[in-house]
């Protein structure tokens, strides 16, 4: 078969955005086409003879001859932890939030809007690809502060934070199929597939050193002032996942000025705002990568702050250097959208958009919002005071950490008590009721007793 077309049909006038058609080589696809089949066509001895067939070629290649699929450690552990009939088990795998008494409950401005939407919904015709276009102007100013009116970017829905993020690498692969994504370790586990699945190059970079519960900030500079010009910055815009571990204001402001002075393109995926120190100051990174580059690239998801996790609402924002090459990265977004999903799904963004349209829904939003952080920081307290070994949980922010155990006795957890978390000892804070922190901790206290 012939090679697929390439995928970067463009040239650009910014070091990434696409703005002028590219001059192809001095044969047109319809030539290489051609020259594809005769190859295909011709013999070692003859152009025109037709080679016999033998059985095995003749057998056609089907699904039956898909290889085995490695499943995501992930999906794998909340399987495991659904097939065990303990009434007592602790899942604090699964990444949502859960409330005191161990729900995850439908926030309710979300019922309310909900209500709304079903009264006054009268077509469920098609939107287009870039989705909600009021959702995306509504969610502008809570990313990007002062900078929602900037119109060198621009923003549309995406089905949740992974859909964002998914465009956004597509984007990068699009104008310079050579960029690297400099990703942090450890990272979220679906940030890789994603960017192989695009066929960008990943290089890692360290982040955050386990045994001493700290940011290797150092080493993280060092990575991005030798990396290449065009090469992209992957950043968690806040509560880090897995590890909790922030950035604090001073450092984002170094690496923003290390980013930008070694010419990288920041890549910030922000997928918890307003679950870490409030709602503005979890974007203050974003913000300050916006107004310091030139280029910047945001995946947003209101999944969990919204709780509408299955309904997958999230954004994608682009800033580039000017207008225009931000509408035609903005016309790329929308293509690949169309090709992949077409339009993102309307029910959970309308939501969104009704909460945010209107007044007194966007306060009581607000005090939901900071309800669901009271909790997250008052286990993380809890957690950190049973133990001084524990005590770094307290510093971090967001819904996960990581513990100081092995995967053994993250096993030995599971088996004896049926606590489910990753094998790298990563947890959800608040994936425990009010009732079982005390022997979650108690059990943590004796695994690292040994």
């Amino acid at each position: 078969m012939c090679s697929p077309a390439n995928r970067c049909p463009r040239e650009t006038e910014s070091r990434w955005i696409t703005t002028h058609e590219r001059h192809r080589d001095e044969r047109s696809d319809a030539a290489i086409q051609v020259d594809c089949f005769a190859s295909l066509a011709m013999t070692d001895n003859s152009r025109y003879s037709t080679p016999m067939l033998s059985e095995t070629h003749a057998r056609a290649r089907g699904l039956a001859n898909l290889p085995p699929v490695t499943s995501d450690s992930l999906l794998a552990l909340i399987a495991m932890a659904n097939a065990d009939p303990r009434i007592d088990k602790i899942d604090v795998g699964v990444g949502v939030f859960r409330d005191g008494a161990g729900n995850t409950p439908i926030l309710k401005v979300v019922k309310e809007a909900e209500r709304r939407l079903l009264e006054t919904q009268s077509t469920k015709a098609y939107l287009g690809s870039a989705g909600d276009k009021r959702f995306a102007e509504l969610i502008g100013p809570i990313l990007l502060g002062s900078h929602a009116d900037d119109e060198r970017i621009g923003g549309l829905q995406t089905p949740g934070g992974c859909g964002a993020l998914r465009l956004g690498f597509e984007l990068i692969a699009t104008a310079n199929r050579e960029a690297r994504v400099l990703v942090g370790t450890p990272t979220w586990p679906n940030h890789p597939p994603i960017i192989r699945a695009v066929g960008l190059e990943q290089f890692d970079y360290p982040y955050y050193e386990r045994g001493q519960a700290a940011i290797r900030f150092d080493e993280m500079l060092e990575t991005f002032r030798s990396a290449r010009p065009g090469d992209v910055a992957l950043l968690h815009g806040c509560c880090h996942n897995p590890t909790g571990a922030d950035l604090s204001e001073e450092q984002w402001r170094e690496v923003t000025r290390v980013v930008s002075e070694a010419g990288l393109i920041p890549f910030i995926d922000i997928a918890y705002q307003g679950f870490g120190r409030g709602l503005e100051e979890d974007a203050a990174g974003v913000r300050m990568m916006v107004e310091a580059c030139d280029e910047v690239i945001i995946a947003q998801s209101c999944d969990k702050n919204f709780s509408v996790y299955r309904d997958r609402v999230g954004s994608l924002w682009v800033k580039t250097g000017s207008r225009e090459t931000t509408a035609t990265a903005i016309a790329h977004v929308c293509q690949r959208a169309r090709e992949m999903w077409s339009m993102p799904p309307d029910h959970g963004a309308a939501a969104v958009r009704i909460i945010l349209d209107d007044p007194e829904l966007s306060a009581n939003w607000l005090v939901e919002l900071a309800a669901m952080r009271d909790r997250i920081n008052s286990v993380r307290a809890r957690l950190a005071a049973a133990d001084p070994r524990l005590a770094f949980i307290g510093r971090q922010f967001g819904m996960f950490s990581m513990l100081p155990l092995s995967k053994e006795q993250v096993l030995k957890l599971r088996e004896s008590h049926g606590i489910y978390m990753a094998d790298s000892g990563r947890f959800n804070v608040v994936g425990m009721s009010d009732e079982a922190v005390d022997r979650f901790t108690t059990a943590i206290v004796d695994a690292m007793d040994g």
